[in-house]
C-alpha cells in the first residue's frame, strides 16, 4: 500500500471512531410510556341478603301405617297390587266371613228374642198399676212387673251390644288401609292363616305427599342466630321458614318447603337440635330413607353486601383482600371481614361500601397505585360466567375461561 494511501485509510478510521464516541455521548431515548392495564370491575351496591344454612337430613313419610288383622282367619282374597297407591278405606284383604256370619246372626236372633218379651212385660206393669189402686193386685206383685220390665229391657240392651260386636267382627273380616298412600310388599298370601292383634303385619301403608325431612342443627348456630336476631344483623322474613332441598345425587329439588316444628330439647350426646320439615311431593320423586341436605333461610341480612369469591384472596397472614378501581381509577387494595359464603359470593361485613368497583379479572396485571382501564361486568352466579354491563338494553356473555386469557 503506498504511503498516500495509508493515510487515507488511517483518516477514515479515525473519523469512525468519533463517530462512535459522538454517539456513546447522546442521551438515551426515553421509554415508551407503559399502557394501562385493563381489568373487569363489578360495582358492589347494598341489598337484603338471604342468610341461609345448609344441614344434613333424613326423608321419612308423614304418615305410617302397619296393616295387622283384627280378627283372625283365613286369607281368602287379597285386592291390591304391591307398591300400587291406595286410599284409605280400600279392602285390602278378605278374611272367610262365615263364622263371624253365624255369629252375626246369632246376635240378631236373640235382639228379637230379647225384644219380643218387652211387650209383654210392659203390659203387665200397666196391667198391676191400675188393678193396684183397687186393691186388686199387692204392691208387692207390681214391684215384681216392674222388676220384669227392668230386666226385659236390659236384655234386650245387652241383645244390641251383642249384634254391634258381631257386625263389627264381621266388618273386620274385611281389612281396611287406615291412610291413603303407597302399600309396601304383602308378607302373606290367599289361604294364610291370620290372628287377630298378631306381631307381624300384613303389609305397610307410608304417605308420600306432603313428606317429612328431619334435620339437625347445632344448639351453638341457635344461639348464634338469636343474637344476631337480637342485635338487628338479622331479621326475619316471615313467620314460615322456607326451605330448599338437595337430593342424593347433587340435584336441588324443585318444590319448596316450610319448617313444621323444632324439638325443644338438645341432645346431650351431640349437642344438636332437631327441626322437621314439610315438602309437597306429588310426583313421589322423593321417598323415605333418602339422604338429603336442608337449605333452611335463617333470616334476611339488610344492607349488606356480596363480593363475588373470584375477586378476593387472601394476603400473607391469611386475611381476605381484594382490589379495588377508586374513583381516579387507580388501584388499591383493602383488608375485608367475611362473615359466610353465599353461592359464589362472600358475605362482607366490613371494607367495602356502596359504589365501590371490585376487580374480578386481571388483578394480576395490576400494581397498587397504578391507574388502571376498567370495565364493568356482572356475575351469572349460576354458571360462573362474566357479563358486560348493558349497553342499549343488551349484553354480551364472556366466559370466564377468555376473560382469564
Amino acid at each position: 500500500m503506498s504511503p498516500r494511501s495509508k493515510t487515507t485509510f488511517a483518516g477514515v478510521i479515525a473519523l469512525i471512531g468519533l463517530c462512535l464516541v459522538s454517539c456513546s455521548k447522546e442521551e438515551p431515548a426515553p421509554p415508551s410510556a407503559a399502557s394501562k392495564p385493563s381489568v373487569s370491575v363489578v360495582v358492589l351496591q347494598p341489598q337484603d341478603v338471604a342468610i341461609t344454612a345448609e344441614l344434613p337430613g333424613r326423608t321419612a313419610a308423614s304418615l305410617e301405617a302397619e296393616v295387622r288383622p283384627q280378627v283372625g282367619g283365613i286369607v281368602r282374597k287379597r285386592n291390591f297390587k304391591e307398591g300400587s297407591e291406595v286410599k284409605e278405606g280400600d279392602v285390602l284383604y278378605e278374611l272367610d266371613p262365615a263364622t263371624y256370619q253365624a255369629s252375626y246372626d246369632s246376635a240378631v236372633a236373640s235382639l228379637q228374642k230379647a225384644e219380643g218379651a218387652l211387650p209383654s212385660a210392659q203390659a203387665k206393669v200397666n196391667r198391676y198399676g191400675r188393678l193396684t189402686s183397687n186393691n186388686a193386685v199387692s204392691e208387692q206383685d207390681l214391684e215384681d212387673a216392674k222388676s220384669t220390665l227392668a230386666q226385659a229391657k236390659a236384655d234386650v240392651a245387652s241383645a244390641k251390644a251383642s249384634v254391634e260386636t258381631a257386625r263389627i267382627n264381621l266388618e273386620y273380616t274385611k281389612i281396611r288401609a287406615p291412610i291413603s298412600g303407597r302399600v309396601d310388599a304383602s308378607t302373606i298370601t290367599v289361604g294364610a292363616l291370620v290372628t287377630a292383634e298378631q306381631t307381624t303385619a300384613l303389609t305397610t301403608i307410608r304417605s308420600l305427599d306432603p313428606i317429612n325431612v328431619d334435620v339437625t342443627q347445632s344448639s351453638s348456630n341457635l344461639l348464634n342466630l338469636r343474637e344476631a336476631v337480637d342485635s338487628g344483623r338479622l331479621r326475619f322474613s316471615g313467620t314460615n321458614v322456607s326451605v330448599k332441598l338437595k337430593l342424593d345425587n347433587g340435584k336441588a329439588y324443585d318444590r319448596t318447603g316450610t319448617v313444621e316444628f323444632a324439638e325443644a330439647t338438645v341432645d346431650q350426646s351431640a349437642g344438636t337440635v332437631k327441626l322437621r320439615a314439610q315438602f309437597p311431593n306429588p310426583d313421589r320423586v322423593v321417598l323415605p330413607g333418602m339422604y338429603v341436605r336442608a337449605v333452611i333461610q335463617e333470616g334476611i341480612a339488610p344492607n349488606s353486601y356480596l363480593v363475588p369469591q373470584r375477586g378476593v384472596s387472601r394476603n400473607t397472614k391469611g386475611e381476605p383482600t381484594a382490589r379495588f378501581v377508586t374513583k381516579d381509577n387507580k388501584v388499591e387494595e383493602r383488608v375485608l371481614s367475611v362473615d359466610r359464603s353465599i353461592g359464589n359470593n362472600w358475605l362482607v361485613t366490613a371494607g367495602v361500601n356502596g359504589g365501590d368497583r371490585i376487580i374480578v379479572e386481571g388483578s394480576q396485571r395490576t400494581q397498587i397505585g397504578q391507574e388502571a382501564d376498567a370495565k364493568e361486568v356482572t356475575i351469572d352466579n349460576a354458571t360462573g360466567e362474566l357479563k358486560s354491563a348493558s349497553i342499549g338494553g343488551s349484553s354480551m356473555i364472556v366466559n370466564v375461561a377468555e376473560a382469564q386469557n
